[in-house]
């Protein structure tokens, strides 16, 4: 099997519908001001953020229309990512990273179509965000072209989101065998 046999990624016209795995360039995000206490009959403060992000919301509940908030986290080009971590700037830690071993990322490959070129990118599941679905369907028709992660790529960032989600820490684990 060569690359081409799977390849993740394809590009998409910004009148396809919005699918799980399509990446949005800067995509606003509200979110509230640190240090702002709602009062009673108070309006809470906000300032608006533009991320990169990964669609993770359901294709199934996109194209029926049963959502009102999309779910999306930010991506990050991977060497953004390593001037701000020195784990991840290791080779040690882009191996754990590419192993999935670091339960709040999620390693995407370079994208090689020749009219979409891409580094690594990073899923942040730390941070993630509902969008409203109208706002996520005008930043599409904006972006003339946009990617889109393929299967069975798409279904390992699902699966990956999951296992980040369902993490259970346990208060008392079981001692290590000698």
């Amino acid at each position: 099997m060569s690359k081409r046999d799977y390849p993740w990624y394809e590009v998409v016209d910004s009148n396809e519908l919005v699918l799980q795995g399509d990446l949005l360039p800067s995509c606003p995000i509200p979110v509230p001001i640190q240090g702002s206490v709602l009062k009673e009959g108070g309006t809470p403060s906000f300032e608006v953020v533009e991320y990169d992000v990964i669609i993770m919301s359901q294709s199934c509940d996109l194209t029926l229309k049963k959502l009102d908030l999309v779910l999306v986290c930010p991506v990050w080009k991977l060497s953004d990512l390593e001037v701000r971590d020195s784990f991840i700037k290791s080779s040690r830690g882009k191996e754990t990273l590419r192993e999935g071993n670091m339960p709040g990322y999620h390693l995407l490959n370079k994208c090689e179509i020749d009219n979409k070129p891409m580094d690594f990118l990073v899923v942040d599941f730390r941070n993630t965000y509902s969008v409203p679905f109208d706002l996520i369907t005008d930043i599409s028709k904006k972006v003339d072209k946009r990617l889109r992660l393929l299967s069975p790529y798409r279904e390992h960032l699902s699966q990956a989101y999951a296992r980040f989600f369902m993490r259970v820490g346990l208060p008392i684990d079981i001692p290590r065998f000698k």
